[in-house]
């Protein structure tokens, strides 16, 4: 009997041939609109790429955008390590609440920010408009890692820096910041990323970058190799943004050694500077939430001559493109969450090179902006794909090959939580590879399946850019509505999409938080000071 089970047990940790072969063709998905990108901008040839790509207005837009990623960059990770800080470290009342303030905008896309501001003021526009609008969309991606890692740090070696003498701002450079490198860079890299495939932003904001550019001479002259060739070096930036980080974050280790209890860092007490802090996380919060939704209802209730372009709404334009966003949001999600899961199986089962060598492949579309693999999409459905050419299949495939980072990370983490001896011992109780999956593994890992559908969800209905150029003729969702009525100053007949995108997305995060669980954002319940060892550090 012994020796039965131990066999099933080996067979179970075999590597299936079909589950290889299914994370395989997840990681050339990813592969296939990247090598066709190159591809066509190899075959541009040498004269005509060095005349194209030694313009003047390339010059303009390469310092463009250098210096709005450099900014957006640098201000994210100020405004999100110090918003970190004062709700996990200091004796502010209401610091759950503060967290979530600081977690919701991911769920206001930028471009749904730069209608807000540019119908509050024409001059927000530009280089400080976009630097404005991007600092408050992307500063959660920072305060999330870094908030968790602060919630979570030993405080030991924090306590005995402040016992040696140091203030509290000295202990935070000397032994704090180091402790966050790898949370800090992760996040900073998320938005240096994410500003570098920046589309309908800088196009409300006029504010010209790669990404403008690339859109405009595809549309302007239907020109995919050129466009190709900017998309080459737009990809060229971001390899070169993911190896800066990587080398930047270096070797370091930064886990505890000993194996005692956890216990939480004493909150520093501000005394009359939590005045100042608070004001900081109240001014934060109306950037960032309050001005943009307190200017989408005031438009909404508007009629729609008070707009600069009078335009009123058709409500059933307006259902038609909810419908829409939330048809392509579900069966992105569905897909992508599908394509992903043989690959977080076999990472989380069957770890070695090849699953390894197939999750970096997958992370390569997380470094390639939206509007370079919607390209490369358009023209392989025009030149070999073209019944796919203007469908919803090929929207969905790019969205998939787009997210497919985002949940991949939820659904390895999902399958590596699930324990893997109620796998083996179903498998020893008779049930096949299938079965054992389908019934034990997957109920296990539902929370995290849920979290990266939501995630992925939330990213498709507020994404612009592949919508715009691989939607069927005729398709109309919220993002292009809200985009569209926008860019012709119709801002009252634009607020009703921007305000059901932005209820879809809250909702959407609200499941995300619920599958992941409230103390990824919030923590735990705090321990009482009395029933703690050391009282509170006093500044």
């Amino acid at each position: 009997m012994n020796g039965a089970v131990l066999r099933l047990a080996a067979g179970a940790r075999r590597r299936p041939l079909g589950l290889t072969a299914c994370a395989a063709l997840a990681a050339a998905l990813v592969l296939l609109p990247l090598g066709f990108t190159l591809w066509q901008a190899i075959s541009y040839g040498g004269g005509d790429a060095a005349e194209l790509l030694f313009r003047p207005i390339v010059a303009r837009l390469a310092g463009n955008t250098a210096l709005i990623v450099l900014a957006s960059t640098a201000s994210c990770a100020v405004a999100g390590t110090a918003s970190a800080w004062l709700v996990e470290r200091t004796q502010l009342s209401g610091h759950k609440l503060w967290a979530l303030l600081c977690v919701a905008p991911l769920a206001i896309p930028p471009f749904i920010t730069s209608f807000a501001w540019v119908s509050i003021s024409p001059e927000l526009q530009g280089f400080w408009g976009a630097w404005l609008v991007l600092t408050t969309a992307y500063t959660p991606l920072v305060y999330l890692p870094v908030s968790a890692v602060l919630r979570n740090m030993d405080p030991a070696l924090e306590e005995t820096a402040r016992a040696l003498g140091l203030s509290p701002w000295s202990c935070f450079l000397r032994v704090t910041l180091p402790q966050l490198k790898p949370a800090l860079l992760g996040g900073m890299l998320l938005v240096a990323l994410s500003t570098l495939s920046e589309f309908g932003a800088f196009m409300l904001l006029h504010f010209h970058t790669f990404t403008t550019e690339i859109y405009a001479e595809y549309r302007a002259s239907f020109d995919s190799a050129g466009a190709s060739l900017l998309a080459s070096v737009l990809m060229a930036a971001g390899v070169l943004i993911l190896l800066a980080e990587l080398r930047v974050r270096g070797q370091g280790r930064y886990q505890r050694l000993d194996r005692g209890a956890r216990r939480a860092a004493g909150r520093l007490e501000l005394g009359w500077k939590r005045w100042p802090a608070l004001a900081w996380l109240l001014l934060q919060a109306s950037a960032t939430l309050l001005a943009p939704i307190a200017t989408i209802l005031y438009w909404t209730l508007q009629p729609g001559a008070d707009a600069v372009t009078p335009a009123e709404v058709s409500p059933q334009l307006l259902l038609s493109a909810a419908a829409s966003s939330l048809g392509l949001g579900l069966s992105a999600a569905a897909l992508t969450t599908l394509l992903a899961l043989p690959l977080g199986y076999l990472l989380a089962r069957h770890p070695g090179r090849l699953a390894h060598l197939l999750e970096r492949v997958v992370y390569l579309a997380q470094g390639v902006p939206g509007i370079v693999i919607a390209l490369a999409l358009v023209n392989l459905a025009i030149q070999w794909l073209k019944p796919l050419y203007q469908t919803a299949a090929m929207l969905a495939l790019a969205y998939a090959i787009m997210f497919l980072p985002l949940a991949l990370v939820s659904v390895r983490s999902a399958l590596l939580q699930a324990e893997s001896r109620l796998e083996e011992l179903a498998r020893s109780l008779g049930l096949n590879w299938w079965q054992s999956l389908w019934r034990v593994v997957l109920p296990l890992a539902a929370p995290g399946l849920g979290a990266a559908a939501s995630l992925v969800f939330i990213s498709v209905i507020t994404e612009l850019t592949a919508t715009l150029l691989l939607a069927p003729i005729g398709t109309e969702t919220l993002a292009t509505q809200v985009w569209a009525d926008t860019a012709a100053l119709a801002f009252a007949a634009a607020a009703p999409y921007a305000a059901i995108l932005i209820a879809l997305s809250l909702s959407a995060t609200w499941l995300l938080m619920s599958c992941l669980g409230r103390g990824a954002v919030l923590g735990g319940q705090a321990q009482p000071w009395n029933q703690q060892e050391d009282p509170p550090c006093r500044n």
